[in-house]
């Protein structure tokens, strides 16, 4: 079966479409131009799908890979035959075709290797044939002092030896075990003695049991980080009796002297060899999913935070807050160029505060500031309020997420940027530039730095910087960029170019001024024909010459617009400007066998709006006044706040504290949620109730849910039955989780409403 079916059958796609988008990549094409410029010759499949049919066909070549080796492994040893070969090439995974290797596979000198080397081969091949032989009477045969066989014992040992090895080994026999764990198998965690302190952070985790298949990824993370930090055991428990029998069904064939040595090699190939395998590949396949989901809330919540919706061109003034060592403010010009910085010190004491308003209110009227970001790290509510008391008129006051400043102050970017400034300056640039607009800034941060996702420094760290780039060039191009003014970090994101080619871009621009139009891009020394394809769609240039360089209309179809024009006896220009002469376009007219209506819809929306950026309208936000630390915090407290991060079991809330809050999963909204996703995502403007304060562990918990339902007890009608986020068992039967401890509290106050219901 070709890659081709094989992808095609998985993803429900035509072969057509698979290999279609496989010959692009291969011909150097990105997945961002293919979804918006190839939509004919891919059936307009979108760039989650390319990315899935990029990734398989990795995966396949990969196991392809493998099975050559393996193939001439088998060949190198002399062992290859028709059969084995043909069970090589019809292994459709890698834990199958390893399987298959295992009894073939170079090893270190086992058990069952050194009874071979004993001539012990044939005598557990006829005890394993259970055919009424008499195996003592055998088994006397093969003792033979020269070889190292002592006695009869010894010889029985050394036959079960290799018959254990040889069930461990067993192909089909590790495919149903290795199903049967993940099924049946149940993750167990209890703290390290005498860390019962130390642990605290682990303390849901102390005593606590649930099945492999259904853990859900941050509480396997967690359990793994806590016997990384020998914190924690973690153990794979499921009972013998879900396994033996299928060790029983593949090898005891009755119930004579044969098939009792032939029970014990089984019992012994399964404790001694099997299950630490098994529990070893356990393992990691479910840190493999987990790390899978991880990555994919971990990239989703980049996504949402890189097309938070930006400001716009304005000239801004950046504070980057703080108590005894001041507040560094910079002001920046639209097109975030540093104009001027200083520090403020509104908070040590009256007459400093004093000069502080002065300060501010001066180089406000001095630059024209149009908007105060602050940061909202420490002291960064109190800065808020200082300036928002001094009623600047005309600004607008924004608190923005800082997390990941500091990362970048000390990087290689910004020291090349700014290499006569120190980091307190740089960061508190960064803050400001994020305000006007948070891609271009934040594609500056390694993605790991920007205070999202979880677990992130847990998970495959190649698979996360892979997945992160994904996003991150998926969502550079589906904004764009303006040539002339994009930095070298954001140039090197557009599909086609890469680091090298956005600084010989920069490189050009500033040595022979503004690029006048796309075309001469092509000056740009080593960007090719190839490159200009993929690239060209992405880049924009405002007051270009060609009226069509500022949209997202490709230099490939301008003769198409140009044509349309013509047949309207108008410009192009006229065609961006009238509605309707756009109306008027027959679009039928201009399909090809090159351009479909897929394309020619695309082109005439971008002609409505040129260039148009796909984020959301900036909208203004503020905290609640006089709330600005976890204990000014009651219970019932209805706040504004704003998403900060996204996990599978809930989304994390900035209320103006310096402590996030957790929304659970069970308290995003009055109906079941699956996926937080589905109800909220990250820099959404939300307004939360205060349900549990916790000021020991710093903890906040808020609910989403309306008035009704605020206290966190949906109607059974609303509710599906799920597993806690947070749940400890006092022990384990069986390999199964016992009921949920209940606190104390919780069922005073639940009986007290009964009582209150339905009388004593």
């Amino acid at each position: 079966m070709t890659h081709e079916i094989r992808i095609s059958n998985e993803l429900a796609l035509s072969e057509r479409q698979v290999g279609i988008v496989l010959t692009l990549l291969a011909e150097g094409a990105t997945i961002p131009f293919i979804a918006r410029y190839r939509k004919e010759m891919t059936g307009s499949l979108d760039e989650v799908q390319l990315t899935q049919i990029r990734d398989r066909a990795q995966q396949l070549r990969d196991l392809d890979k493998r099975r050559e080796t393996i193939l001439k492994s088998l060949t190198d040893q002399g062992k290859l035959t028709a059969e084995l070969e043909q069970q090589v090439n019809a292994a459709e995974t890698m834990a199958n075709l390893e399987d298959i290797y295992l009894p073939y596979k170079p090893k270190r000198k086992t058990r069952a290797s050194m009874a071979r080397e004993k001539g012990l081969e044939p005598l557990a091949q006829l005890i394993l044939a259970q055919d009424g032989t008499d195996v003592i009477e055998a088994a006397q045969g093969f003792v033979n002092t020269e070889k190292g066989v002592q006695d009869l014992e010894e010889a029985l040992a050394g036959a079960r030896d290799i018959i254990a090895e040889t069930i461990a080994e067993d192909a089909s026999i590790r495919a149903q075990v290795r199903q049967t764990f993940m099924e049946k198998g149940q993750f167990a965690s209890r703290v390290v003695p005498g860390k019962e302190e130390e642990a605290i952070k682990y303390k849901d985790y102390y005593e606590w049991s649930e099945p492999l298949k259904t853990a859900p990824s941050h509480r396997v993370l967690a359990m793994r980080r806590g016997e990384k930090e020998e914190m924690l055991y973690l153990d794979i428990d499921i009972p013998e009796n879900e396994v033996l029998p299928l060790l029983d069904n593949a090898y005891i064939k009755g119930a004579g002297e044969a098939s009792a040595q032939v029970r014990i090699a089984m019992l012994d190939g399964y404790k001694r060899l099997l299950k630490p395998a098994m529990e070893t590949e356990v393992r990691m396949l479910t840190r493999q999913r987990a790390d899978d989901e991880a990555i994919r809330v971990f990239a989703e919540n980049v996504r949402q935070l890189l097309l938070a919706a930006p400001l716009g061109q304005k000239r801004v003034m950046a504070i980057d807050p703080g108590f005894r060592t001041g507040c560094k403010t910079v002001c920046l010009d639209e097109q975030g160029a540093l104009l001027e910085n200083t520090a403020i010190f509104p908070h040590t004491g009256a007459a400093k505060a004093e000069e502080a308003a002065k300060t501010v209110r001066f180089l406000a009227e001095k630059h024209r500031i149009q908007a105060i970001a602050i940061g909202n790290g420490t002291a960064g509510r109190e800065t808020e309020e200082f300036i928002r008391r001094l009623a600047l008129p005309g600004i607008t006051l924004v608190m923005v997420n800082e997390s990941g400043a500091s990362i970048y102050s000390a990087s290689e970017v910004a020291r090349e940027e700014f290499p006569d400034h120190d980091v307190t300056v740089r960061g508190a640039v960064s803050i400001g530039r994020r305000l006007v607009d948070p891609l271009a800034e934040l594609v500056k941060i390694d993605p790991k730095s920007i205070g999202v996702g979880q677990y992130q420094h847990d998970v495959d760290q190649t698979k996360l910087q892979s997945s992160l780039d994904d996003t991150v060039i998926s969502c550079v191009n589906a904004v764009g960029v303006e040539l002339n003014t994009a930095s070298k970090q954001i140039l090197s994101y557009i599909s086609g170019l890469g680091p090298s080619l956005a600084q010989q871009i920069v490189n050009f621009r500033n040595t022979h001024g503004a690029f006048r139009n796309r075309e001469s891009l092509k000056k740009v020394p080593r960007l090719g024909d190839k490159a200009f394809e993929q690239a060209a769609g992405f880049l924009r240039i405002r007051n270009s010459e060609n009226p069509l360089d500022a949209s997202a209309v490709h230099p490939e179809r301008y003769a198409l617009v140009e044509r349309m024009a013509a047949d309207l006896n108008c410009r192009v220009v006229d065609l961006l400007q009238d509605e309707k002469l756009r109306k008027q376009v027959d679009l039928k007219k201009y399909v090809s066998n090159s351009v479909g209506m897929p394309t020619l819809r695309d082109i005439l929306a971008e002609l409505a709006k040129p260039g148009r950026d796909p984020r959301e309208q900036f909208e203004q936000f503020s905290f609640t006044e006089g709330v600005n630390s976890v204990g000014d915090l009651r219970i019932g407290m209805k706040l504004p706040g704003i998403v900060t991060n996204i996990t599978a079991f809930g989304a994390f809330v900035d209320i103006g504290v310096h402590q996030d809050g957790l929304v659970h999963l069970s308290q995003l909204a009055n109906r079941y949620i699956k996926d937080p996703n589905e109800v909220v995502k990250v820099q959404q403007k939300v307004t939360v109730t205060v349900i549990e304060v916790d000021e020991k562990r710093n903890r906040i918990s808020l609910s989403m849910k309306t008035e009704s339902q605020s206290t966190g007890k949906p109607d059974k009608k609303d509710r599906k039955p799920e597993r806690g986020d947070f749940k400890k068992t006092e022990g384990r039967k069986n390999g199964k989780p016992d009921r949920p401890k209940r606190e104390e509290t919780d069922m005073a106050s639940k009986l007290a409403a009964l009582k209150s219901k339905f009388g004593s």
